[in-house]
C-alpha cells in the first residue's frame, strides 16, 4: 500500500481500490508499449525532480500512463479534464496502491472541476500534461506565479491544440507545448480507430438501438469522423457526412458516404454525432427541424457543440429515460434524446477508446515528458509537433509486441532514394 495524505487527494471512495486494480492490470495487458517503457523508465528515471500535473480523462488506461511517470521519477498529481470521464474504481487504485494524488469524482459538478485543477496546480508543476488545455488556461489565468518553474507541457486533444497554437498566436502561452494529437501514432489511431469504436460503444450502452438501417448523421470527417463513419457503416447505418472543410468533404464523398449542409441532414438523420471541436454544430435551427425520436450524442473534447441551451428553452419537460439518456419533450410534440449531457459519450455512457489504442497515445504523452527534460531550455513559448523519431519508435515497438516483422531499406536503395542521377533507362 502507498496511500497518501487526504489533503492530496479528492476521490469518491477508497474501499473501490481493489476493483479499480483488476481493472488497472487487464488494462495493462493491451498495452505493451507503455510497460516496455515502464521498465526502461525505472531504470533510467529521466523524470527525477519533475513535480507533474495532469489533467486527463481518469481512466484505467490513464492509470497506467500515471503509473509509467511514476516509475520515471516524476512526482504526479492527476485531476480530471471532463467531469463525466472518470472511473472511480480506478482514481482510488492510483491514491491507495500507488501513492498517485488523484482529483477526480465521475459526474463533479462545475465548481468541484474546477476546484479540482486548482488542487492539481497546489502541486507547484514543473511540467503539465493536459487534455483539452483546461489545466493550462487555468495556470496562465490563476497562477501565474507558478509559470516560471514550468519546463514544459504536452497536450493530448485537437480542442486543446487549437487552444494552445491560439495562445501562442496572441503572445500569451509562456512555455513550450508538445501536441502529441499531433503524432501520427495518436491520430492515426487514437482518432480513428478508438473514437471509431468507443463512440459507438457509448451510444449503444446508453441507448440499446440497433444502427442497422438507421440514417447516421457524422458531424465532421476528420480523423475522429473517418473512423466513426467506418464504424457506423459497418453496423449497417447509412451514413451522412456533414463538413466545413472542402477537401474533407470531398474525400468523404469518395469513400462512398453522402455529404450535405447540416441543415439538409437534420430532416433526414436518426442519429447525430459531432466531432468537430467546435461550438453549435448542431443549433436551434437545426433542433427546429430534426424528426422526432432523433438521438444526439457529442465526440468532441467539451459539451459546446450541440447547441443545449437552444433546445433547453425549446423543451417543456426533460426526463432521464436510462442512464445517460435524456428526454427533451418539445412544446410542438416532438422528443429529441441527448446521450451524456452532451459530453464525450465514449467515456460519459461508456468506458473511452480501447487500451490497445491508447498504448500509443501514452506512450508518445511518456516519451514527449522525457523529450521536454531534455530539450526545454531549446524550445520557445509554442506549440511543437512530437519529434518523428520518438513517433517511429513508438511504432516500432508496437509492432515488435505484435510480433509482427517489417522491411529494411538496403544500402542500394538507400543511396537510389538519396541520389538524383538515375533516370529512365
Amino acid at each position: 500500500m502507498a496511500t497518501i495524505p487526504a489533503q492530496r487527494y479528492d476521490v469518491k471512495d477508497l474501499k473501490l481500490a481493489a476493483d479499480g486494480q483488476r481493472m488497472i492490470e487487464w488494462a495493462a495487458q493491451e498495452m505493451p508499449v507503455l510497460q516496455q517503457i515502464r521498465e526502461r523508465f525505472k531504470r533510467e528515471q529521466p523524470l527525477k525532480g519533475q513535480r507533474l500535473a495532469a489533467c486527463l480523462h481518469v481512466t484505467t488506461e490513464t492509470a497506467n500512463l500515471a503509473i509509467t511517470l511514476k516509475a520515471g521519477g516524476a512526482d504526479l498529481v492527476l485531476c480530471a479534464s471532463n467531469p463525466l470521464s472518470t472511473t472511480d474504481a480506478a482514481a482510488a487504485s492510483l491514491v491507495q496502491h500507488h501513492g498517485i494524488g488523484v482529483f477526480a469524482i465521475k459526474g463533479e459538478d462545475n465548481d468541484t472541476y474546477y476546484r479540482h485543477i486548482a488542487a492539481a496546480l497546489t502541486h507547484r508543476p514543473t511540467m503539465t500534461m493536459d487534455d483539452g488545455a483546461d489545466l493550462v488556461a487555468a495556470l496562465h489565468k490563476d497562477r501565474t506565479e507558478l509559470i516560471g518553474d514550468v519546463i514544459g507541457g504536452t497536450e493530448e486533444t485537437t480542442t486543446g491544440v487549437i487552444r494552445l497554437r491560439s495562445m501562442a498566436e496572441h503572445k500569451v502561452l509562456r512555455y513550450p507545448i508538445v501536441a502529441v494529437n499531433e503524432a501520427m501514432t495518436k491520430h492515426f489511431f487514437d482518432n480513428r480507430y478508438g473514437t471509431g469504436q468507443s463512440t459507438i460503444d457509448g451510444i449503444i450502452r446508453a441507448t440499446n438501438v440497433l444502427l442497422a438501417g438507421k440514417v447516421f448523421v457524422v458531424c465532421g470527417y476528420g480523423w475522429c469522423g473517418r473512423g466513426l463513419s467506418m464504424r457506423a457503416r459497418g453496423m449497417g447505418a447509412h451514413v451522412i457526412v456533414t463538413e466545413v472543410d472542402p477537401v474533407r468533404a470531398l474525400e468523404a464523398v469518395m469513400d462512398g458516404y453522402r455529404v450535405m449542409p447540416i441543415a439538409q441532414a437534420a430532416r433526414e438523420g436518426d442519429l447525430f454525432v459531432t466531432v468537430t471541436g467546435d461550438i453549435n454544430v448542431v443549433d436551434e435551427a437545426h433542433l427546429k427541424a430534426m424528426k422526432s425520436g432523433a438521438i444526439l450524442a457529442n465526440s468532441g473534447h467539451f459539451n459546446d457543440e450541440i447547441n443545449l441551451s437552444a433546445l433547453d428553452g425549446m423543451a417543456e419537460s426533460v426526463r432521464t429515460i436510462r442512464p445517460s439518456l435524456e428526454e427533451y419533450r418539445l412544446r410542438d410534440g416532438r422528443k429529441l434524446f441527448v446521450l451524456g449531457e452532451g459530453r464525450l459519450v465514449n467515456l460519459a455512457a461508456a468506458e473511452g477508446h480501447p487500451a490497445a489504442v491508447m498504448d500509443m497515445s501514452f506512450a508518445n504523452q511518456a516519451l514527449s515528458a522525457e523529450y521536454l527534460v531534455l530539450h526545454a531550455r531549446e524550445l520557445q513559448p509554442r506549440v511543437y509537433p512530437v519529434p518523428d523519431e520518438i513517433d517511429r519508435e513508438i511504432a516500432r515497438l508496437k509492432l515488435a509486441a505484435m510480433h509482427i516483422t517489417i522491411d529494411s531499406l538496403t544500402t542500394e536503395q538507400k543511396e537510389y532514394l538519396s541520389g538524383w542521377e538515375s533516370g529512365t533507362r
